[in-house]
């Protein structure tokens, strides 16, 4: 059985982001400080507002829908 414990699993993700951050500053020939701030100051405060205003838009959506579906059918009988 493999035993791995809690700080070598954050250990090895802070590792391996760590080396992602510092790649894609070497592609795009920026700092790694300069693509950390865009990562976290601006790309992940804007998904963290656009994911719940996307969902709460499809959860109205789909309820207008459901309403429309329960019209049809009663429409119907």
């Amino acid at each position: 059985m493999i035993s791995i414990s809690l700080s070598e699993v954050v250990n090895k993700s802070y590792v391996y982001c760590t080396d992602f951050v510092i790649n894609l500053a070497n592609l795009t020939d920026t700092s790694y400080y300069e693509v950390n701030f865009f990562l976290f100051c601006v790309l992940y405060p804007f998904l963290l507002l656009l994911l719940p205003t996307i969902a709460l838009y499809l959860k109205l959506k789909l309820h207008k829908l459901k309403e429309l579906n329960q019209l049809e059918c009663t429409h119907k009988k």
